[in-house]
């Protein structure tokens, strides 16, 4: 009996070890092949100057946004794409991942070595004098992405967006130009090494803000002229009822007689 009892509990272990094994491959198992080969345009960002090229496309209230990403190498072979949470690192989730030779031969993401882990997603190329474009998810509102390549950075954001209102703005690290080119503002760094931190905002969101302050601004005002107005009503009536009686000023007199 105490055999058949020891055979279940292994049995029962040896379950559990397998499905935990198998559901750590289905979460951690890699990109796959279609994600990776998903087609995208780079053109317009490898035509840029920068060692780096960024364009951040908004979302919805709905979904996130993504971001397409050009990095020239300058050397670099492997690159670990992952991004810093509050506890831990994180794989990037990449897709229409593409490489090209110096050359200008191109491979998609299926024929770059690909592995992702817990804490990062690890492409290795075949020259690292190359160039390497990724898509990845982009948070509505909040741009934040590791310097992978360091050099120089130019990221574009969404068109009518907007980072100079330090109320609802902010770029990191600083030391850079700004320019508004076709309704699109563009950030660009002659030098990064560090992580880009971006918050953005549409510009009309900062009329809707004030025009609600001011509007709250006025229904306040509007609430202590209305209640000044009652408790001077109500002053008026105690004193025409002779509700409130001045107290005359004894001060000067002398003391009550027999004192």
């Amino acid at each position: 009996m105490r055999t058949v009892n020891r055979r279940l509990v292994l049995a029962t272990l040896a379950v559990a070890l397998l499905a935990t094994t198998a559901g750590c491959t289905m979460l951690f198992g890699g990109i796959s092949d279609e994600a990776l080969d998903e087609s995208q345009s780079y053109d317009d960002l490898r035509d840029r100057e920068a060692d780096v090229a960024i364009e951040v496309e908004s979302g919805s209230f709905i979904s996130d946004g993504e971001f397409r990403a050009v990095y020239d190498l300058n050397d670099t072979e492997d690159l670990s794409l992952y991004r810093s949470t509050l506890y831990r690192e994180e794989p990037l989730e990449v897709r229409a991942v593409r490489y090209w030779y110096p050359n200008g031969t191109e491979l998609t993401g299926s024929e770059l070595e690909v592995d992702q882990d817990r804490s990062s997603t690890d492409i290795r190329v075949p020259d690292g004098n190359g160039t390497l474009a990724i898509t990845g998810p982009a948070n509505q509102g909040r741009f934040y992405l590791p310097a992978y390549v360091e050099g120089s950075y130019e990221v574009i954001l969404p068109p009518g967006y907007r980072s100079t209102n330090y109320l609802f703005g902010s770029v990191n690290p600083g030391g850079h130009e700004r320019e508004v080119v076709d309704d699109q503002e563009h950030l660009r760094w002659e030098h990064v090494d560090s992580s880009l931190s971006i918050r953005y905002y549409l510009g009309r969101d900062v009329f809707i803000f004030a025009g609600v302050v001011l509007v709250v601004a006025a229904a306040g005002g509007a609430g202590v002229a209305y209640y000044y107005r009652k408790v001077k009503a109500l002053e008026e009536k105690r004193k025409s009822m002779g509700l409130d009686v001045e107290l005359e000023d004894d001060s000067g007199k002398g003391p009550p007689p027999g004192m």
